[in-house]
């Protein structure tokens, strides 16, 4: 119980100001015209989310996020008993396989072999640990602990992955399929935490926390918080 709550508790940090960053990803009028962002050494940082200036380091990255996303949608499909999350997880399925499979013809167009990622600093070895961690308990958990859990780190990976592509997208001055493909993945991966939001949030009202997921309007985040590198010191 107390690894269910803590896990609507960070949720619900995440909803106080999460979707600003979700909303900057989709609305041209939040973007400044000219140098949004810093390039460090071989990453890339975005309101404090970093992404390596490499387009191969970085593919890597989006294919891990999609592997990642689909093997957790599929321990949901296994583990929970909840119908909106069993919806929700069919849909990730769906979604991140026809990116990956975008991905990786992309890549292979390029003469790219992508392997798995490496990080790039000591923050970037820590966040990918917790996210292994994180799926080798979903493999544990059952019914509403499951869902909680689950959902609610849905929120804060979506999070992630828009800041990254947020980053690479001000950054990395990409042209032509990679341009489309952060242009899509900037439309698309708000949607995602849209509706992991919602979800979570119908997870919620039923134990008294959380939120319906529709008054997402105002709230600040301090990004630097979910910082996926340490800005001043890259390699």
């Amino acid at each position: 119980m107390k690894r269910t709550l803590h896990g609507i508790t960070l949720a619900a940090v995440l909803f106080t100001g999460g979707v600003s960053l979700a909303q900057s990803a989709t609305s041209p009028s939040t973007m400044p015209a000219t140098k949004p962002m810093a390039a460090k050494g071989t990453m890339l940082e975005y309101k404090g989310f970093m992404a390596p200036s490499d387009p191969k380091a970085f593919l890597e990255r989006l294919h891990h996020i999609n592997q990642t996303e689909i093997l957790q949608a599929k321990l949901a499909q296994q583990n929970s008993q909840n119908p909106d999350v069993k919806s929700y997880a069919d849909s990730m399925i769906k979604m991140h396989t026809d990116a990956d499979q975008k991905l990786m013809t992309y890549a292979t167009g390029q003469k790219l072999k992508l392997a798995e990622p490496r990080p790039m600093d000591e923050m970037e070895r820590k966040v990918m640990a917790a996210t292994k961690a994180d799926t080798a308990k979903l493999e544990v958990l059952k019914g509403a602990p499951f869902d909680s859990c689950y959902m609610a780190g849905q929120v804060s990976a979506h999070d992630m992955a828009i800041g990254k592509v947020m980053a690479a997208k001000q950054g990395m001055n990409a042209t032509g399929e990679m341009a489309t493909m952060l242009d899509t993945l900037s439309k698309e991966l708000p949607q995602h935490r849209q509706m992991a939001y919602t979800t979570l949030g119908k997870l919620g009202g039923a134990m008294g926390v959380g939120g319906s997921g529709t008054d997402m309007q105002g709230g600040t985040m301090d990004h630097g918080s979910m910082n996926h590198g340490d800005t001043t010191k890259t390699k």
